[in-house]
């Protein structure tokens, strides 16, 4: 299922507090994500529970998990009442359909080495996150990649963003949404606002000002 929104999709990511994803969504950003995954911004179910419930109206929050069963996340995001999943690391396509059937949305994490085959063989999944890794070069070279391919799939740039160069992505390609992590923080899992309220303002004004065309309505919902 796709989600409601209008114009750039923003997704702040690894948010490890209430203060920060209350912020973030109040400085305009779309969604906030947390990390259930082995990583340096994990949170936990309880925490990330109790900061859900206190969102606004319209804020999405995801839940990324990497190399999990698809039976916890499926248990996860319900219980939580998350509006999508984010699927990092190995996954076979059972396992992709099998979480789709049960959850809203699913977003799924691509590598820098992905091709072709690869992103038209994917099963149940909404949004395309590239790449996966937290890097500026590759999301330039999966960018490339996709620019020359036919993908149907909306695509959310997400690896390296800073409010510097965000707004060449975003005027430069034609992606659905971003997606930022560590360009926006003061330390691992704190975001620093005035980095936070800069990514945003410069996204936005991007998506207004941009290079490309983006034909929303010819992706399938």
């Amino acid at each position: 299922m796709r989600l409601n929104t209008e114009g750039l999709f923003i997704k702040v990511s690894g948010v490890t507090t209430e203060d920060d994803a209350l912020f973030s969504i109040g400085l305009g950003a779309s969604a906030v994500g947390f990390d259930f995954g082995p990583t340096p911004r994990q949170i936990s179910v309880n925490a990330a529970h109790d900061i859900v419930r206190r969102l606004p109206a319209g804020a999405i929050s995801v839940g990324v998990f990497r190399n999990e069963m698809p039976q916890r996340m499926v248990e996860i995001a319900n219980t939580l009442g998350l509006s999508a999943v984010q699927i990092d690391g190995t996954v076979a396509n059972e396992e992709l359909a099998y979480v789709s059937e049960r959850v809203n949305t699913v977003l799924r994490s691509l590598p820098s080495t992905a091709n072709h085959d690869l992103v038209t063989g994917l099963s149940g999944v909404d949004y395309l996150v590239v790449p996966e890794s937290d890097d500026q070069y590759s999301l330039m070279d999966c960018l490339e990649l996709f620019s020359d391919l036919e993908v149907r799939t909306p695509i959310i740039a997400s690896g390296g963003l800073t409010p510097s160069n965000v707004v060449d992505i975003v005027q430069n390609y034609p992606v659905w949404g971003v997606d930022v992590r560590s360009g926006v923080e003061k330390s691992v899992g704190e975001k620093d606002p005035v980095l936070l309220g800069q990514f945003i303002a410069n996204a936005r004004w991007a998506f207004d000002n941009a290079y490309v065309e983006r034909h929303h309505d010819e992706w399938p919902m």
